[in-house]
């Protein structure tokens, strides 16, 4: 239901948005890919906090910027991205590999400097995990998305919910033949930990969390 009402309003943002833009300027499409620095911040099982070393990834993906006002745009994009953590707290390290669809929703400004354009941008998020695994030195362990692990389920299996939400905010340079260069901060705003009813007494919370470096062009 959540998910749902969170589609339409999506839509409806859109539609006005396209509607404004007929009005006010033209539309630009926009190729982007960097690198990441991930990490899981937040609480273990057990309530203290999370002590994970950050991993590198990386992005790839497009948007289109519509104007809304003078040097404003709205900015949806679609984005691969990788994320996770190194967990080096014992003599084995675990490195967690998420991979993610997500959708970017960004309010830019843009505005000139010298022959380019400065660049502002910031908005919410929204991810969804397709695949992931947990490497260590005694192999490597898939990923199951659920959002609730059930008393039959095996605790040798590391589950992640698939949802996640989170706040952008990036800055950067673009100049004149469209080449662009940016600095981007995420910010997850929801637990990506299921709940665990085989563990009543459970206080994890597990948050995705990093920036990255990315290299754009737009047409």
């Amino acid at each position: 239901m959540k998910s749902r009402l969170i589609s339409v309003l999506v839509a409806l943002m859109l539609t006005a948005t396209f509607a404004t833009a007929q009005e006010t300027g033209k539309m630009s499409f926009g190729i982007i890919g960097g690198v990441n620095f991930q990490n899981l911040n937040g609480k273990d099982m057990a309530g203290d906090k999370l002590t994970n070393d950050m991993k590198i990834g990386y992005h790839i993906g497009a948007n289109i910027r519509i104007p809304i006002a003078p040097e404003f745009y709205f900015q949806p994009g679609i984005l691969f991205s990788t994320k996770g953590a190194k967990d080096n707290s014992t003599s084995t390290t675990y490195t967690t590999n998420l991979s993610y669809v997500e959708m970017p929703l960004n309010l830019v400004y843009k505005g000139l400097l010298g022959t380019g354009y400065i660049i502002l941008g910031l908005g919410p998020y929204f991810g969804y995990g397709i695949m992931g695994n947990v490497k260590s030195d005694d192999g490597t362990n898939d990923i199951e998305f659920t959002n609730t692990v059930e008393l039959t389920d095996p605790l040798t299996v590391p589950y992640y919910k698939a949802f996640d939400a989170g706040g952008n905010l990036f800055f950067g340079y673009e100049m004149a033949n469209g080449i662009s260069a940016q600095m981007n901060v995420q910010l997850g705003m929801v637990k990506i930990n299921p709940e665990y009813k085989i563990i009543p007494d459970d206080k994890s919370s597990i948050k995705n969390t990093g920036f990255g470096i990315s290299l754009g062009y737009r047409f």
